[in-house]
């Protein structure tokens, strides 16, 4: 038979008997002593009585103090921290295990309402890469045969003039691919993580004339499609915010296993900047921090005025659902 839990002593009576107990002593003393000891007496209750209240109160309210203080420094982009329930059963303990539970609840909310927004935003990327390719993308391309066939019967300058005009919709089209390629990596489902950042460098290096370094472990675990989609897209965001913001002359992309899990880092040389300022009005590096949340990897940036950024994102195999 299961024995019931035992009820822990409210923190009120803890501090009501002891403080009571005091006092009761303190009264009967003051009954039966002579009158020339009564204020000796009174005097050495009150200073037993506040010594007593200061052991019993830092005692009891140490715990609520270690929860306010990590109240205050609780971080939702800095998951797991958690206070230890220690001591004497009580509300304080049980005040900490239910701050506990709760944090676990929010955390898990947290990713799981992530996950679904995340979702949610890759499918309309999806649907628009389909429109902007199979509909603008054929549109496009209806419209630079036809100037071709056109510019085939014209003849001196209105030639020059269908010329120019399919030269702008074919630079068009290929902006319309660009962009469609952007929304949804193709490479990413059909060839796999290595092969998509390795297009995905070339691409920003030819676009910009920035050298990206590309250094890619071949030999990675498996990883959840999921997983693999938020290390893409981070190295999207890091490569573009580094050669859009840095100035840099050279990128380095490296992905790389180590041990069981697997790093991601993208380092530059460029202008570097203030992390702790940035951060807060920065919504692409909150993004990657999502991002990394989602699946269970940690996310760390360093980065100084003058001296270059490094990302680094750690994904431990199998982190993916948590």
């Amino acid at each position: 038979m299961t024995r019931a839990p035992r009820r822990p002593i409210p923190l009120f009576w803890r501090l009501f008997v002891p403080n009571a107990a005091v006092l009761v002593a303190a009264c009967g003393l003051l009954i039966v002593a002579p009158p020339n000891g009564r204020v000796a007496i009174l005097l050495s209750g009150l200073a037993l009585m506040l010594v007593t209240d200061l052991l019993l109160m830092r005692r009891a309210f140490a715990p609520l103090e270690r929860l306010f203080a990590l109240m205050r420094q609780v971080d939702p982009l800095a998951p797991g921290r958690r206070l230890a329930v220690g001591g004497p059963e009580s509300e304080v303990t049980e005040l900490t295990r239910a701050f506990n539970d709760m944090m676990d609840r929010l955390e898990f909310e947290r990713r799981d309402s992530a996950r679904r927004a995340l979702a949610a935003q890759e499918s309309e990327r999806r649907r628009v890469a389909h429109e902007l390719h199979d509909e603008v993308g054929q549109s496009l391309t209806a419209v630079v045969l036809e100037l071709d066939r056109v510019s085939r019967d014209a003849q001196g300058r209105l030639r020059e003039e269908i010329e120019y005009s399919k030269s702008t919709a074919a630079d068009s089209l290929d902006d319309v691919r660009r962009i469609a390629r952007r929304l949804r990596p193709e490479a990413l489902d059909d060839l796999g993580l290595v092969s998509a950042l390795t297009s995905l460098a070339d691409r920003m290096s030819q676009a910009s004339a920035v050298a990206v370094h590309r250094a890619l472990d071949g030999g990675l675990p498996r990883l959840d499609a999921e997983v693999e989609l938020v290390i893409y897209r981070i190295a999207q965001e890091s490569l573009t915010n580094a050669i859009r913001h840095a100035s840099p002359a050279r990128v380095d992309l490296e992905l790389r296993r180590s041990g069981p899990d697997v790093r991601l880092a993208v380092s530059d040389d460029g202008c570097g900047f203030d992390i702790s300022a940035h951060e807060r009005r920065n919504g692409g590096i909150r993004g990657m921090r999502e991002r990394a949340l989602l699946i269970g990897a940690r996310l760390s940036i360093t980065s100084a005025p003058g001296r270059g950024t490094t990302l680094v994102l750690d994904v431990t195999t199998g982190s993916g659902r948590t």
